[in-house]
């Protein structure tokens, strides 16, 4: 998130300590870069001659450790399917959620001259608030909160891998499918290039005091994302922490509570041998908001060596950013690069929120940019109808 649009957003100064204070380094799992070290970052020569034995050993041993292609991403596919989805109930939703359904005809009772007419009224359309299985929704409330594992994993599958777990941290007013690949996008990246296997993701919506035009108030953001996650992942979940917060909290700060309550509380997860192993939480964001951290007095350099040292960061590359470019010229960023792993858009997805919002404004359709669960939530709710945005954060934001 960017600190200037913070209430209380002050230059930032080198010679202060940031406040709230970091995390002690004592209490982050010590992991390695997300990107390997290469020969040219030891002391070694590359060209030392290299004995055919032991080049035979180590062909042997990576060849044994490399997962199948097949099984990189170790996720299955949420199903889709009417008896997956459960009634509501007081243990998975509010009863403000509730939301009367219309009986439906038994697909039996529909007389058609057709097999394929019969089947495509088998099944009821669902209604928005019903829940998938195991689904935990998020509380409104701070008091009520409760920190999302339904669908974190707790064991390592591969008994080769190190686990990790994605953050994304922004405004999502609302949640498009851009929000959504990006993930899809960083898993691909993690299993093709790193030994980490990624155990959850969590979208992280930014609380109201984050003062931006466009931003719906911090329920419905929250409940947006729960929608695009419920019937679009099997891994995807939302945490309401940062949303829930009376302050505007630095992107840091979110990170810390993240490894609070997945390897200071819960102690890690469990890998093959029933050991404990502490998760590396990494920050997935856009490559427009790494630029930003070059702006200057608006990170401050604690937060970002934070970032970068303690975490790491996935960066997926938009349209017109050159990231690469960027990490080379900022002192920070390339100083820890080995922390950091650029994503590049196979098919360039460039779906913003601001657009989004824009089309809403003047009743045009957003269909295929957002899911239609979020779409219905929208309509249904009535947002982003009657407000403003300046033309110079329409024309040029990208979030």
């Amino acid at each position: 998130m960017d600190p200037t649009k913070a209430p209380n957003f002050k230059p930032t100064n080198s010679a202060e300590e940031p406040y709230p204070p970091l995390t002690p380094s004592s209490e982050i799992p010590d992991h390695d870069p997300i990107v390997p070290f290469v020969v040219a970052d030891y002391n070694t020569s590359i060209d030392a001659p290299i004995h055919p034995s032991s080049y035979k050993k180590f062909v042997r041993r990576n060849s044994i450790l490399s997962p199948p292609v097949s099984d990189v991403h170790g996720f299955t596919r949420i199903p889709l399917k009417n008896g997956e989805m459960e009634p509501i109930s007081n243990d998975v939703s509010s009863d403000s959620d509730v939301v009367e359904t219309e009986n439906l005809q038994n697909s039996s009772e529909v007389e058609t001259g057709s097999s394929t007419n019969s089947f495509i009224n088998k099944f009821p359309i669902a209604d928005l608030e019903e829940v998938p299985h195991g689904v935990i929704r998020q509380a409104r409330h701070f008091s009520d909160y409760e920190f999302p594992t339904h669908r974190l994993q707790q064991r390592l599958r591969n008994p080769n891998k190190l686990p990790l777990v994605i953050v994304a941290c922004g405004s999502f007013s609302p949640i498009t499918y851009l929000h959504l690949r990006m993930f899809e996008m960083a898993l691909d990246a993690i299993g093709e290039h790193t030994r980490y296997e990624v155990i959850g993701g969590y979208y992280s919506p930014v609380s109201d005091n984050y003062k931006k035009p466009g931003l719906a108030p911090a329920s419905h953001r929250v409940r947006m994302c729960e929608l695009a996650c419920e019937r679009t992942s099997s891994w995807l979940m939302v945490d309401a922490w940062e949303s829930l917060q009376p302050n505007y909290t630095r992107t840091a700060k979110v990170l810390d509570h993240f490894n609070e309550e997945i390897n200071v509380k819960r102690g890690g997860v469990k890998k093959a041998d029933g050991t404990q192993i502490g998760v590396k939480c990494m920050l997935l964001a856009g490559g427009d908001l790494i630029e930003s951290m070059g702006e200057p007095n608006v990170w401050a350099d604690a937060d970002l060596h934070h970032i970068l040292v303690q975490y790491g960061c996935l960066i997926v590359e938009r349209t017109g950013s050159d990231v690469r470019s960027f990490l080379l010229s900022h002192d920070i960023l390339y100083q820890h690069r080995r922390n950091i792993l650029v994503i590049k858009q196979l098919i360039y997805n460039d779906i913003s929120s601001t657009k989004v919002r824009l089309f809403i404004r003047r009743g045009m359709s957003v269909q295929y940019l957002l899911p239609n669960s979020v779409i219905r939530y929208i309509q249904e709710h009535g947002l982003y109808l009657n407000e403003s945005e300046p033309v110079s954060q329409v024309i040029g934001n990208k979030d």
